[in-house]
């Protein structure tokens, strides 16, 4: 079983990898400058990045079930040190997309952590154990944005991808000596491995109903803080990188509420804590509506949003976990691969919503979204009450 010093190494990690998807959100208006590109335009990393990370999910997380995930952990991670490298030198958008798009398939990595510490967790402990390497994801995610904004004003964006690779090249010395290693059951080929993907969306509705929430939950997350970047940098307010990225450490505060959600999601009835997130969603959606010119009522909305994402995911991928012990790998493959689709998907709508309306336009699609959202959560739940009937 793991120890608490394990478990905060993998949180630690976790985060660390995962940032690479998002440092380039808050560099948007600067890689539109240097490429001479509009700002809508060059964000179009923010979701080639996003659509690289659910390729590698499908494509590669899998793989967890049939090889030892230690050592795969490692050979992935020393990619994404050479994407990074070249997303670094690159003088063309079109080879900072391609770029984009590897750095993405190979930042799977916290995708491969959480498999292995769900395994090694028992069965009391296994939801409070994915909270806490999720807070350190989640962490990971929201502190890239300060620190890639932070970095990006005083030594250009081309300096965030250098100190990545170089951050990279250090975990993979700690991992290695670190991280245990894992005897994965499944015996079939690559191509059964696969085939065996299907069967479980097919044969279990959690899982359908999981991945379908996240999908949009994920959207409207991503959604947000791509345009975000936009609604900051334009009037009235007319922030410059370095203070839009600062906006990360108040999303980060919302991560720590990954462990009590985590928590929360080992009793007997984990999805009322998704109707939760849906609502602190709304509030926060709503409190975006009506910023103005009142900054404290965005960083409340930030806050709020980011609480209300952990009460989501946090409690669907503990809900995945508990299915098929000896697929777990599997599971987070179709789980992640749906969620981060719908992260690419809501990163496009948000420029879009942007670009034909504003802010407002893209509030009112936001909060379109997650009545959806919420009325996919109870079509499941009528459909349990009429099996226990």
């Amino acid at each position: 079983m793991l120890k608490r010093i394990d478990i905060l190494l993998m949180a630690f990690c976790t985060g660390l990898i995962v940032a690479n998807i998002y440092y380039c959100q808050p560099l948007v208006i600067l890689i539109a400058k240097d490429f001479n590109l509009t700002e809508t335009y060059a964000g179009r990393i923010t979701y080639i990045t996003q659509i690289g990370y659910a390729t590698g999910l499908f494509l590669l997380v899998p793989l967890g079930d049939m090889f030892e995930r230690k050592k795969q952990i490692l050979i992935i991670t020393g990619m994404a040190i050479l994407a990074l490298l070249t997303a670094a030198v690159s003088h063309s958008f079109f080879l900072l997309e391609i770029a984009s798009l590897l750095i993405g398939i190979c930042s799977i990595v916290p995708q491969l952590i959480l498999p292995l510490a769900a395994n090694l967790s028992s069965d009391e402990n296994r939801g409070a154990n994915i909270g806490m390497i999720m807070s350190g994801l989640l962490v990971g995610i929201l502190a890239s944005r300060a620190v890639s904004g932070s970095i990006g004003f005083w030594l250009g964006w081309r300096a965030v991808y250098y100190m990545a690779a170089g951050i990279c090249v250090l975990l993979i010395l700690l991992m290695a000596k670190r991280f245990p290693q894992s005897f994965p059951a499944f015996k079939g080929t690559y191509k059964q491995l696969m085939r065996s993907m299907f069967g479980y969306i097919k044969t279990q509705p959690a899982l359908r109903e999981t991945s379908i929430i996240n999908f949009l939950a994920f959207a409207i997350i991503s959604a947000f803080w791509t345009t975000m970047v936009l609604f900051l940098a334009n009037p009235p307010f007319s922030f410059q990188t370095l203070q839009i990225g600062l906006f990360g450490i108040a999303g980060a505060a919302g991560a720590l509420a990954a462990p009590l959600v985590g928590k929360l999601s080992d009793g007997n009835n984990p999805r009322k804590n998704l109707m939760i997130g849906f609502i602190l969603q709304i509030i926060s959606i709503a409190l975006f509506y009506f910023t103005g010119s009142h900054l404290y009522l965005f960083v409340i909305g930030i806050v709020l949003i980011d609480i209300g994402q952990q009460a989501i995911h946090v409690t669907n991928q503990t809900r995945i976990y508990t299915l098929i012990p000896e697929a777990r790998n599997r599971l987070n493959t179709i789980f992640m691969s749906v969620s981060f689709i719908g992260a690419s998907c809501g990163s496009a709508l948000g420029l879009w919503l942007w670009g034909h309306g504003g802010w407002a336009m893209f509030c009112y699609g936001m909060a379109g979204i997650i009545i959806f959202n919420i009325l996919i959560y109870l079509f499941y739940g009528n459909k349990k009450s009429s099996a226990h009937l």
